[in-house]
């Protein structure tokens, strides 16, 4: 999967480069969310759009470092954000059921 697909400027790009490209916007990305997030609350918010492109965006590299790349430096330093991404997630997942749950106990 590393044959290459074009070369843009003495840029050569490969199916893993894309996979790459791709991650690396998406865990960018996330920061516009929250940044939009935030001044439409006018408070500071980290909505659960954000951690979906953190996980997203981290495998995405990961992917890119262990099979494009195979980059220690690469997966080293995108492992623990996916693992905190994925933590916060859950948490967030289970607030909100939570929050369902007590709102219906509360309407009945």
């Amino acid at each position: 999967m590393n044959e290459v697909l074009m070369t843009l400027h003495g840029i050569t790009i490969t199916p893993w480069k894309l996979v790459g490209y791709l991650g690396a916007f998406m865990f960018t990305s996330r920061w516009f969310v929250q940044l939009y997030a935030t001044k439409k609350l006018k408070r500071v918010h980290m909505p659960q759009s954000f951690w979906w492109l953190s996980v997203f965006g981290s495998v995405l590299l990961l992917s890119y470092f262990i099979f494009g790349k195979n980059d220690s430096v690469g997966v080293l330093s995108n492992l623990f954000p996916a693992f905190v991404s994925v933590y916060n997630l859950v948490v967030d997942i289970r607030h909100r059921r939570d929050r369902g749950l007590q709102r219906e106990a509360n309407a009945s």
